[in-house]
Parts: C-alpha cells; structure tokens; sequence
C-alpha cells in the first residue's frame, strides 16, 4: 500500500527489504526504515552545487564521472558500497578454508548489509546514479583466511574513513544525517573483522582523542581504484 501511494505521488517505491542479523552484533542494522528515508530524502537529488575541488582521474571519455554536489558524494559512497557488495559476495560464494560457521553467518549478514547499501543508493539516486563498476580482485587470495579477512578490514577501515571524510562536504542535512547512520554500522563491520584477526583489538584505529580516522575523497578513490578495472572521475567532487 505504501509503495502504491508513493508511485502515485511521483516517488520511488520502498526498495526490498534485505536478510536481518542473525546475531545480536549485528541485528537488524540495515533496517528498513533506513532504506525508506534515504529513497525519500535522495528523491529530490540535485547537481546545483558549483563543481570544484580535487581530482582523482582527469576527465576522460573512459573514466566514470561520479558527478557534482550533494550528488556527486552519493555517487562516491554508491561506488564503495558496490565494492564491498561485490566483495562480500564473493566471499560468501567462495568461503575461505577453515571457515566456522559463526564466521560465515556474521560475514553473510555483513555482504547483506552491504548489498543493501548499494541497492539504496542505486534507488535513490535513480537515473543519475553511476553504472555498475567492474571489480579487480585479482590480488585477493578467496580460498585464504588471512588474505581475505586482511582485504576485509582494508575495506572497511576505508568505507569508515570515506564517510567521515565526506560529512563536511554534504550540503543537504538529511543527507548527512543519512551517512551518519551508514558509517555507524560500516563502523560496526570494522570492529568485527578486527576482533576475527586480532581478538580484543575491536578499537584500534582510533586516534589518541578517540576519533575515528578520516580521508578525502581523492585518497580514498586512489585506494579503491586499485580493486576496480572500472575507472573514476572524482574531479567534480566538492571539496
């Protein structure tokens, strides 16, 4: 009924509701009352914001322009969590050798959370939302406890590091409070990979006032870019 009534006002409908936690670590932290407020709050995207700030490719009739604005971050935080989607997705599809089925349960609902980001992003940003990007995993060992759960906590250390980097730069309250809401649980991921590596050490990458880490958009992109055969264009990004 909901999604009917918004489609008649012009909206997009709710997007489907992903598998909840499986554990209290993680319950149902990809809910879906996140899901509607972002589709709701996206749904009026602009690209009003005057381009500028760094770059990380020079545009180029190849790489893929994540855009300007307010729309522009939505677009970089789309292509991350379309990383990590993709990333998990592999995992679970390929467990690495010695997996207890705690680890696989956790790191399954992890990939859903994940997956459930990107399927967010995609919706809200509708017509102006990026392709789908083309990963490279090639230096990832899938069948390797260490080389996977290494890859694990590389990727989000940076998810959490791009969020906090990109608060400043977001120009629509809602949005902001959107990406809060995001990073608190790409936060929770961190704590639990840190915990499978190193047990107690859930709190490592913090700084010596107790905040989480935070990087730019450029330095972000240049990491990411090395798990992806899909160019990016961030030189319209604020900054």
């Amino acid at each position: 009924m909901y999604a009917a009534e918004e489609q008649a006002k012009g909206k997009p409908a709710s997007v489907p509701r992903f598998s909840a936690s499986r554990r209290n670590f993680l319950l149902k932290t990809g809910g879906i009352s996140f899901a509607s407020a972002l589709v709701l709050a996206a749904s009026g995207c602009t690209d009003n914001d005057a381009p500028n700030g760094g770059s990380l490719t020079p545009p180029n009739t190849t790489a893929i322009d994540l855009g300007s604005g307010d729309t522009g971050i939505l677009n970089y935080a789309y292509a991350l969590e379309q990383l990590e989607a993709a990333f998990y997705t592999q995992v679970i599809a390929t467990p690495y050798s010695g997996i207890s089925d705690a680890e696989k349960a956790l790191l399954t609902d992890i990939r859903d959370h994940e997956v459930a980001h990107r399927e967010f992003f995609k919706t809200a940003l509708g017509s102006k939302a990026i392709v789908a990007l083309k990963v490279n995993f090639s230096s990832i060992n899938f069948s390797d406890r260490t080389s996977v759960l290494g890859t694990a906590k590389a990727f989000e250390d940076l998810g959490v590091s791009a969020y906090n980097g990109a608060g400043h730069l977001i120009s629509s309250p809602d949005y902001l409070t959107l990406a809060g809401k995001i990073v608190s649980v790409e936060a929770r991921h961190a704590a639990y990979i840190r915990d499978l590596i190193t047990p107690g050490s859930f709190s490592s990458n913090v700084d010596s006032n107790g905040l989480d880490i935070s990087a730019a958009p450029t330095d972000v992109l240049k990491t990411a870019q090395t798990f992806l055969t899909s160019k990016l264009d961030g030189s319209h990004l604020p900054s």
